[in-house]
This record gives C-alpha cells, sequence and structure tokens, in this order.
C-alpha cells in the first residue's frame, strides 16, 4: 500500500475549543495516510474531547498534562519534541496562542512546542473578538516571524452565536497542510513542477461552449503525487471544481489560447511538464458577442484549429533551459498504442501515458484508471487498473528514473557479481526465496544500504536501463514507497555499468 507519508511523526496538540472534536478526524486521516501520530491534549481540551478518542483512531498514545507527573516526566516532553516531524496544534486557543509567542511552558504541549526543532503549523480557534483583539494579533505576528506557519481561522458563525473570523479551518486544510510540510525533503525537493489538469472550453457565444468530459481528476492526482515527493507545483486546471491541492500554485484557465499562455509561463524556471489537460483541438473560427438564438433551420458553425501545446513546447524547448522531462496524456477510443506512439513522436516526449477512453472503468469520470505507459526509447509498459491517485504515483517514479538518466540501480557483492559472469546471468537469493530482484531509484539506494548492508563498504552497484527490464518489472510498495522489482533472472548485457558503491 502506498502511504505518502510513511515513517513521518506528528505530535498533534489539542486545546480546549468546541473546535477539538474536527482534530479526531485529522489524527484519523493522517494515520491512514502513513503517519505515526502521538496526540497531547490540554486540561481545557479533555473537556471537549477524550484521550481515548485519539488512541482509538491512531493506535498511539495520546497524553494529558497528567502524564507531566508521571516516571518519564522529566523526558517524556523532550522526547516528543525531538521525534516529531511536525508539530500541528489545532485547535489553538488564544490561550494557547499566547503561551507559544511568550516561551511560556507550563503544561506538557507548551513543554513539547518549546523543545521541538520541528516546523510548527497552528489552527486559531476563538469567539467574537479574540482573534481580532490587539494582543492575540501581535502574539500570531510574533510567531509568524518565528517560522510559525498559522492556518485561518475562517469567518462564519462563532459558539457565540456571534459572527465573525474565529472558526477553526476544515480537517482537509490541516491534512493538506501537514501533508505539504512532511514531504519537503523528498525526492523531487527543490523541482520545479507542471502541470495541466481538466478540459478546456472554447466559447461560441456568451452561454455556449466547446468542451469534453474530462474531470481533472488525474491531473489533480499528479499534482498532489508531486507535491508529496517533495516538488513545488504550478496546476494549471481548466474549469473544474476540484479542490487545489495544499501547496500548489493553481492558475484557472478557461481556453486553449489561455492554458498555452499559463504553460509557457510556468516553464520559465520548470524542470518538468505533465500535460495531463484535455485540451480542446478545435474552436469557433468566430465567437458570437450575444447569445445565439434558437431558430428552425441548422446551424453552421465554422471550426478552426487551436494551439498545439505539446507540439509548440517541442518546437520551442531550447529555448527553455531548464525544461528537463514532458510527459503527455494520449486518450484514445481505438489503435491505443499505435496513436499515442505516434504521439510521442511527433511531440518529442519523454514518455506518454496513454489510455483507452472507451473502457467504462478508466479515463473520463471514473475514480480509476488503466493506462500504459510508452518512453521514448521504444518501450512500453501496461499497468494495471488502479485508482487514479496511485496511478499518479506510479507516473512520479517513472518520471524521476528517467529525471535520473533513465537507470535504475542493484547491489550487490563483488563475489555475487563475479558468480553472474560465470553463469551468464545474475539470480540472486532473492530470486529463489520472494520471486524476484530488488531494485531502486538511485535516490534510493541509501535507504536500502542502510536497511539490507549496514556497515558495507564492498558493495558494488549495477546500472540498469529501466526500459530494459518491461516486462518482468513491476513496481511494488515497501514501506509505503515503490519500488522496482524484476521478476525474471537479470540478463548480464542488460547492465550498462558496473562501479564500486560509495554511498
Amino acid at each position: 500500500m502506498l502511504l505518502p507519508l510513511a515513517g513521518k511523526r506528528v505530535v498533534l496538540g489539542v486545546t480546549g475549543s468546541v473546535a477539538a472534536y474536527k482534530a479526531v478526524v485529522v489524527a484519523s486521516r493522517l494515520t491512514q495516510l502513513g503517519a505515526e501520530v502521538v496526540t497531547v491534549l490540554t486540561k481545557g481540551a479533555t473537556h471537549f474531547v477524550m484521550p481515548l478518542s485519539f488512541q482509538a483512531v491512531t493506535g498511539q498514545p495520546a497524553y494529558t498534562d497528567a502524564d507531566l507527573w508521571g516516571q518519564r516526566a522529566h523526558v517524556l516532553h523532550v522526547g516528543l519534541g525531538q521525534q516529531a516531524d511536525l508539530a500541528l496544534i489545532a485547535p489553538a486557543t488564544a490561550n494557547t496562542l499566547a503561551k507559544l509567542a511568550h516561551g511560556q511552558a507550563d503544561n506538557l504541549l507548551t513543554l513539547t512546542a518549546l523543545s521541538t526543532s520541528a516546523p510548527i503549523v497552528v489552527a486559531p480557534a476563538m469567539d467574537g473578538g479574540m482573534f481580532t483583539h490587539p494582543a492575540t494579533q501581535a502574539n500570531l505576528k510574533a510567531l509568524r516571524e518565528r517560522g510559525v506557519v498559522v492556518l485561518g481561522p475562517e469567518e462564519g458563525r462563532l459558539a457565540s452565536g456571534l459572527m465573525g473570523p474565529g472558526r477553526m479551518v476544515e480537517p482537509e486544510t490541516l491534512i493538506g497542510a501537514a501533508r505539504y510540510h512532511l514531504t519537503r525533503g523528498g525526492p523531487w525537493q527543490g523541482k520545479r513542477v507542471v502541470v495541466t489538469a481538466g478540459g478546456t472550453q472554447e466559447p461560441i457565444d456568451p452561454v455556449r461552449a466547446i468542451g469534453n468530459r474530462s474531470t481533472g481528476r488525474q491531473g489533480f492526482a499528479l499534482a498532489q503525487a508531486a507535491l508529496d515527493c517533495g516538488a513545488e507545483v504550478t496546476l494549471i486546471a481548466g474549469p473544474t471544481t476540484l479542490p487545489t491541492p495544499w501547496g500548489a500554485r493553481r492558475v484557472d484557465v478557461r481556453t486553449a489560447a489561455e492554458m498555452a499562455e499559463a504553460v509557457f509561463a510556468a516553464l520559465e524556471d520548470a524542470e518538468a511538464l505533465f500535460m495531463a489537460a484535455a485540451v480542446a483541438d478545435y474552436r469557433p473560427l468566430q465567437t458570437a458577442a450575444q447569445k445565439i438564438k434558437k431558430g428552425k433551420d441548422a446551424l453552421d458553425l465554422h471550426l478552426t484549429r487551436t494551439v498545439d501545446i505539446l507540439a509548440e513546447v517541442h518546437a520551442r524547448r531550447g529555448d527553455l533551459p531548464t525544461l528537463q522531462l514532458v510527459v503527455g496524456f494520449a486518450a484514445e477510443s481505438r489503435d491505443l498504442v499505435e496513436n499515442a506512439r505516434a504521439k510521442l513522436q511527433a511531440k518529442g516526449l519523454d514518455m506518454i501515458a496513454a489510455n483507452d477512453i472507451t473502457a467504462r472503468d478508466a479515463g473520463f469520470g471514473a475514480p480509476t484508471n488503466r493506462i500504459t505507459l510508452l518512453y521514448a526509447d521504444g518501450g512500453a509498459e501496461p499497468l494495471p487498473l488502479m485508482g487514479k491517485e496511485e496511478v499518479a504515483r506510479h507516473i512520479l517514479a517513472r518520471a524521476l528514473v528517467l529525471l535520473q538518466g533513465g537507470m535504475v540501480g542493484h547491489l550487490c557483492s563483488a563475489s555475487a557479481w563475479e558468480n553472474a559472469q560465470r553463469l551468464g546471468e545474475y539470480r540472486p537469493p532473492s530470486l529463489e526465496r520472494q520471486g524476484f530482484i530488488h531494485f531502486a531509484r538511485l535516490d534510493q539506494l541509501a535507504v536500502v544500504a542502510q536497511r539490507w548492508f549496514p556497515g558495507r563498504n564492498d558493495l558494488l552497484l549495477l546500472l540498469v536501463p529501466m526500459t530494459r527490464l518491461i516486462p518482468h518489472l513491476r513496481w511494488e510498495a515497501t514501506d509505503g514507497a515503490l519500488y522496482p522489482h524484476l521478476y525474471a533472472p537479470l540478463a548480464i548485457d542488460a547492465v550498462a555499468e558496473v562501479r564500486k558503491y560509495n554511498g
């Protein structure tokens, strides 16, 4: 199972607000994403929600101030703070914000916040007039200056019946922000990625337009997957009601021309383009200034071609010095591989994801997709039916390999490689025990070496072109991340390079 937050530890602070019940939802969802969530409740919070609720949804301890005076009291707050990858305080009352701003540490939560070096995110929640009070604003200003991320609050009806700012942001916002901050430092860290999503609309008159059935769901899933990998993402979206993944910079467009303009503006400093949008191929030659009234006769509509964005990117790629990778998408109703291959070659793409839009369980409107990945060197890799979020993660995994030179790696001993050369193929023990040979992206090698070969300094690194391993290559989840596994012996001539692994 793919878990974007696997191995991440969150300290969730809950304070005395009626919004405390929403924190249970946050704890549950972060746990489902793979995070280890430890909850710290203030005395006030326990009047609204029980620690047992958090223990039940996370499987982890939920601490209160009573634990501060237990046997572990002298190290508990230090351990919580030092082990955290993120401290999320939601809801954060005006009282707790004041304590955080002034370094006051009189309960377990504020002690933990003072001892942590992890990013801190707070979600203020308070009643009428308290948020806008100069004291609260001064405290928030001090916290922001120290790097604390402040989310909200929202305006609306408060518990007292008053209207105004003070409502805690919704759980999905908190989850998105936590997800973003926990995935900084991922394999795409420092890379700027452009994703297009949804269909365009070409106006016929002020009411009608030429469009398609694209929902944008696959493109939005790609944007989230890129964020989960640590990238900075610009999401260029056609008309859609889908929520923006937290941390993405969204640019809304309507027509193909508007999308082209937005794409080239974003590509000025981007490393990768994922062109998942279903851009209209034709537009009306003329757009009526007023609504066309219904008549008795047929309506003749003259169409002309829209801008071909991928063709323009191909033609201007020499003027885009930072652009290293272009991935296209092909929605086909017949001759899937042949048509997608022709598009890949004509547009100079590095990879294309092709799907059959006639399938009921894939393509427009469906939550699932079944794609075939085609590569510039001729490789073709069909993927099974899976959710669009999972499809996006698989595409990102292959794309990162292409950015790293198209190679995947395998670590082995010198004696194992010498034996393979004598036999004419490489058959490590894992092939007999588990049925496959472990491979990894180049950025994953350090994790593999630490887990399977701790302390070894005599390892060799076998570099193999990823597409040489198709059709016996499967990408499977290990510890929440995708790793390539070869379900066949490794042919000696498939190895492009052998060198000493230096970590």
